[in-house]
């Protein structure tokens, strides 16, 4: 019989607690399986050998390996089949077996020769996307992409309803619009207000809508600063006022960003929050300048200290001779002004002042600037090189192992 790819019948599966045989455990199962076991699929894999991926699942008890070749049979009580085994014969023969049967069957190697076809999916916001371009695996990737960056950009309204009332605490990420996480970006495209300061990505704002009000809660170092409580009462406010409150703060909430404050602000007046993690420019900013904060062989610790008051101030909190002994990464934050003071504390109680360090301002950013030198030397290297917040400081090994042509 002649498959008209171009021609099926879309449809939502419920295989909870039912029965799917994938016969392979290679690479196109380890792609397809998760979603399976996500699904509440009682998954049986037939094959002889397995990706370590597969089988770290059947480790974990996600879905039952069976350490043999498939065999005529192994497909009673199935509901559905994905076919993706190395040889076509075998493929054929489970595709023979489950038309038998009356099972939808996804030939991996041949969609044409099964009875089902594996659509591109994607999830967003409680969505499932799926899209299907009669065997033009590109085609339906591309489409499925762009829908989803549609729905989170916004630019398709796939709201049923207003957002509830409320205050969303997301971290924009280190700097770049587009490390901000997809959850992120979602809620921060269903805001009313949107409350930020000036390291959250500036170029987010642009996606708002003309309707969004934004109010500028930008703390400058060591100059103007919106006061906590102000903020705390904002957030507040407008919630209590109907509005959906996004509060963009840069990197993460709770790193150094005094999310956790605010959470507790909203909790106490009855306010529904919501927190949601962002990428940390402590870890991002070094990345993008080829600094890993660990390396196996070179540092098995990393520790990350705020400098917004120096190692002798009676309000600091850090175990400077500590840190000192340590031989792994420390990572400053907020540590350009007072850069003379730690690296004199840390060689004081025991750090090499040879410990190479580097000094990353305006991580993943266009203004990404990069400066390497030696823990003696950084307050100097910084000066000269008029390095200014925000910048991210890194002490240790790691700080030396950029390749040499991209240095």
């Amino acid at each position: 019989m002649t498959k008209h790819t171009e021609q099926h019948y879309f449809a939502g599966l419920d295989l909870a607690g039912k029965r799917v045989v994938v016969v392979g455990a290679g690479t196109v199962a380890q792609r397809r399986v998760p979603r399976l076991i996500n699904s509440g699929a009682l998954v049986d894999v037939i094959a002889p050998e397995a990706t370590p991926a597969v089988e770290a699942m059947a480790e974990a008890g996600d879905l039952t390996w069976h350490r043999r070749p498939y065999a005529d049979g192994d497909l009673e009580g199935a509901w559905y089949v994905v076919a993706c085994a190395t040889g076509a014969e075998v493929n054929a023969a489970v595709a023979a077996e489950a038309e038998r049967r009356r099972i939808f069957c996804v030939r991996a190697d041949d969609a044409s020769q099964g009875t089902a076809v594996t659509p591109a999916v994607a999830q967003h916001g409680g969505l499932l996307l799926g899209v299907l371009a009669g065997g033009d695996h590109r085609r339906s990737a591309a489409v499925r992409d762009g829908l989803v960056e549609a729905l989170r950009t916004g630019v398709v309204d796939e709201r049923s309803e207003p957002p509830a009332p409320g205050v969303a605490l997301v971290g924009g990420g280190p700097g770049d619009p587009d490390l901000i996480t997809v959850r992120g970006r979602q809620l921060l495209g269903r805001a009313d207000v949107v409350i930020t300061d000036r390291l959250a990505p500036r170029e987010l704002l642009e996606e708002l809508g003309p309707h969004v009000e934004v109010v500028d809660a930008s703390k400058i170092p060591y100059g103007r600063a919106a006061n906590q409580d102000v903020i705390n009462s904002l957030l507040i406010e407008h919630a209590k006022a109907g509005k959906f409150v996004v509060r963009l703060k840069g990197g993460d909430p709770y790193l150094f960003g005094r999310g956790f404050e605010e959470l507790l602000a909203c909790v106490e007046a009855g306010v529904a929050v919501t927190s949601v993690p962002g990428i940390t420019s402590a870890f991002a900013a070094p990345a993008a300048a080829d600094v890993p904060v660990t390396h196996r062989g070179v540092a098995h610790e990393v520790v990350v200290v705020s400098g917004h008051v120096g190692p002798h101030d009676e309000q600091s909190l850090v175990d400077w001779p500590a840190l000192g002994r340590l031989r792994g990464t420390l990572v400053l934050m907020m540590a350009v002004k007072r850069i003379r003071e730690f690296a004199a504390v840390l060689i004081e109680h025991g750090r090499d002042p040879k410990s190479p360090v580097a000094v990353v301002q305006e991580g993943t950013t266009r203004n990404q600037q990069t400066l390497r030198t030696t823990l003696g030397e950084v307050a100097d290297a910084v000066r000269d090189a008029e390095i200014k917040p925000p910048a991210v400081i890194v002490v240790g090994p790691v700080a030396d192992l950029a390749p040499e042509s991209r240095r």
